[in-house]
C-alpha cells in the first residue's frame, strides 16, 4: 500500500499518521520528494481499510499495489482447490455438472427431475427451497418442506444437493445440506457469509449483479477468514444494457478469476441468459472458457413450472446439452495433454 502525503501535512502528522500504521503491524518506509512525500507500507496490508486512511485529514490519496483478499489469492496459494463432496469433486481439472430445478415444487416433479439429471450424468442436484424473487406475489419457495424434499431425491439417487440460504435465521435448517448457496442478491450480506463462514460446510457464492469481481473475491475472503476455505465462486451474469438477455454472462470471468484466485468457478448459463435455447451453447462456452463446473436448471416440463420456466431445459434437451458439454470437456482434456 502506498499513502501520499498532502504538501501541507506537518511532520508531527506525518509521525501520528505512522505510529497509527504500525500498529497494523506493518512497516512503513517515508520517502520524501520534491514536491511530496509517500508513505509505502511492508508486510500484509489486508487488515487497513483504505477508506480510514483516507479520511486522515494529511492524506492526499491511498492506492493498493496488492490485492486486499489474502485467503483467496492465487498468490498465496498456488494449486488450485478441490472441493470434495458425497464422493465428488468440484476442481482439479474435472468438470461438474450441478442440475435440477429453479425451485422445489411438489415431490412427483423433483423426483422426477432428479433421476432424469442423475441418468443424464449430472453430479449434484440443485433446487431452490427458499426462492428470492423480484416480486412478493411470485412463488417463494416450500422452506423447510422443500429442504425435506431435496434430502428424500438425495437419499434416492445418492445426488449431494445444492440449495440457496436467504436468511441468516434460516442457517438450521441447512444442517443437512451438501452445498450451501449464497445468490446474487446475498453476495455481499457480509453478516451471512461471516456465519457460514463458521460453518464446516462448502458455500456457492454467485457473482452480484453488478458486482466486480475484486468484489466477489472480497466476499469469499469474508467466508474465509472465518475459517471456512470451501468456497466455490460462480458467475451467472451481470446486469448491463443489453434487454435480449436477462443478463450478461461474462465468461471472460473465468480465465480472469483463474489468474486471481485457486478456488473453483463455476458458470450458471441459466440465470445469465434467461433464455432456454441459449444455456446450452454458453454451456459448451463455459467449459472451452475453463470453467470447473456448471449449474444448469432442468424441470421435467419448463412450461408449467412455477419460476424461471424460461430458462430450464427439459430433460431430452439436458441430456443433448450433456452429449456437447463432455465432447468439449474430452477435447479440452486431450489439447492440454
Amino acid at each position: 500500500m502506498v499513502i501520499i502525503i498532502k504538501d501541507k501535512a506537518t511532520e508531527e502528522q506525518v509521525g501520528e499518521l505512522m505510529e497509527w500504521l504500525h500498529g497494523f503491524n506493518v512497516k512503513t518506509n517515508l520517502v520524501t520528494g520534491i514536491h511530496s512525500r509517500i508513505i509505502g507500507l511492508i508486510g500484509d496490508t489486508t487488515s487497513i481499510d483504505i477508506d480510514a486512511v483516507q479520511a486522515r485529514e494529511i492524506v492526499e490519496a491511498v492506492r493498493r499495489v496488492q490485492e486486499p483478499y489474502k485467503n483467496a489469492n492465487r498468490r498465496f496459494h498456488p494449486d488450485d482447490t478441490v472441493i470434495e463432496v458425497g464422493g465428488k469433486k468440484i476442481g482439479g481439472g474435472t468438470l461438474s455438472v450441478i442440475a435440477g430445478p429453479c425451485s422445489v415444487e411438489t415431490e412427483d416433479r423433483l423426483m422426477q427431475t432428479a433421476l432424469a439429471v442423475k441418468e443424464a450424468g449430472a453430479d449434484f442436484l440443485r433446487g431452490g427451497a427458499f426462492k428470492p424473487r423480484t416480486s412478493p406475489y411470485a412463488f417463494q419457495g416450500l422452506g423447510k418442506e422443500g429442504i425435506d424434499l431435496l434430502i428424500q431425491a438425495r437419499k434416492e439417487t445418492g445426488l449431494p444437493i445444492v440449495t440457496e440460504i436467504m436468511d441468516l435465521s434460516d442457517l438450521d435448517l441447512f444442517a443437512d445440506i451438501d452445498i450451501v448457496q449464497v445468490g446474487a442478491r446475498n453476495m455481499q450480506n457480509f453478516t451471512l457469509l461471516k456465519a457460514l463462514g463458521r460453518c464446516d460446510k462448502p458455500v456457492l457464492l454467485k457473482r452480484g449483479l453488478s458486482a466486480t469481481l475484486q468484489e466477489l473475491l472480497m466476499s469469499a475472503e469474508y467466508i474465509m477468514s472465518e475459517g471456512n476455505s470451501k468456497v466455490i465462486l460462480c458467475e451467472r451474469g451481470i446486469r448491463t444494457f443489453e434487454p435480449e438477455t436477462r443478463n450478461t454472462l461474462d465468461i471472460s470471468a473465468v480465465p480472469l478469476l483463474r489468474q486471481k484466485t485457486h478456488l473453483p468457478i463455476v458458470i450458471d448459463p441459466s440465470h445469465a441468459t434467461g433464455v432456454g435455447s441459449l444455456v446450452e451453447p454458453m454451456a459448451v462456452c463455459a467449459v472451452a472458457a475453463g470453467a470447473d463446473a456448471l449449474e444448469i436448471e432442468v424441470h421435467i416440463d419448463p412450461k408449467s413450472a412455477w419460476s424461471d420456466g424460461a430458462q430450464s431445459l427439459t430433460p431430452a434437451q439436458f441430456t443433448s446439452a450433456m452429449k456437447k458439454i463432455r465432447a468439449m470437456e474430452r477435447f479440452c482434456r486431450e489439447e492440454l495433454r
